[in-house]
């Protein structure tokens, strides 16, 4: 059985044909680009099922990478797994802003590296959960599980995978308090090495998104947050 189809936007060669020989020996299809105009390009082209893109690049860094990649219908719904040397909050929390599905600090084990990879994989293919479950209405909100898609008011919201995620699993329950970490795990499972912090920056994204209906989305000091009843 084929495997999926990876582009690794890395310009260090080492580290390059570390994750490809690594990756090919699991089965996996790989395809490599030592820049960022490079990696865009072959993204365009090559349609990956998944991107690792380290963010110390020649010229076009990878923050400007994922935006671009995030901003283009063609590529915006690819994961993207970031490689960073940083391991600031405030660097991995940029890279989750901007789309980001998961970041692995270097130096890593190739082992970590593929399993984080198979963590995205599970993550981001159907659930049998989702083709069944009920469509959500709140007002002239409609939260739709099956299509990965929230509308308001007849406009369809630019969502990123995660904001939909917590957008549901937090309408799903309406006044029911969550905390942080019980949303990282809803969301990505118990494994996601996310802080607190990333957390809220994903809510106000997701409540920007959402306009007018982004007070339905109340913070709860000291504890989380809920969907307004």
């Amino acid at each position: 059985m084929s495997k999926e189809h990876i582009l690794v936007i890395e310009d260090e060669e080492d580290i390059q044909e570390l994750i490809r020989y690594n990756l090919a020996r699991e089965g996996y299809k790989v395809v490599c680009a030592s820049s960022g105009e490079e990696g865009i390009q072959k993204a365009q082209t090559e349609r990956p099922h998944l991107i690792l893109l380290d963010l110390m690049l020649p010229g076009m860094e990878g923050y400007e990478v994922c935006r671009q990649l995030k901003a283009d219908p063609t590529s915006r719904t690819i994961p993207i797994i970031m490689l960073t040397a940083k391991g600031e909050d405030s660097d991995i929390v940029a890279g989750l802003e901007l789309g980001a599905d998961d970041y692995v600090t270097k130096p890593f084990s190739p082992k970590v590296l593929i399993a984080r990879i198979r963590s995205v994989f599970r993550k981001t293919k159907p659930k049998a959960e989702d083709t069944t479950a009920e469509v959500l209405r709140i007002n002239e909100l409609v939260i739709d599980p099956k299509r990965h898609e929230a509308v308001a008011r007849g406009a369809t919201l630019d969502l990123t995978n995660t904001e939909f995620r917590i957008l549901h699993f937090l309408a799903r329950k309406p006044g029911w308090v969550f905390s942080r970490y019980q949303i990282v795990d809803a969301v990505h499972g118990d494994d996601y090495p996310v802080t607190e912090r990333s957390v809220d920056v994903q809510i106000v994204g997701l409540r920007k998104k959402l306009g007018d209906f982004g007070n339905y989305i109340e913070t709860v000091r000291g504890v989380g947050y809920r969907f307004k009843e």
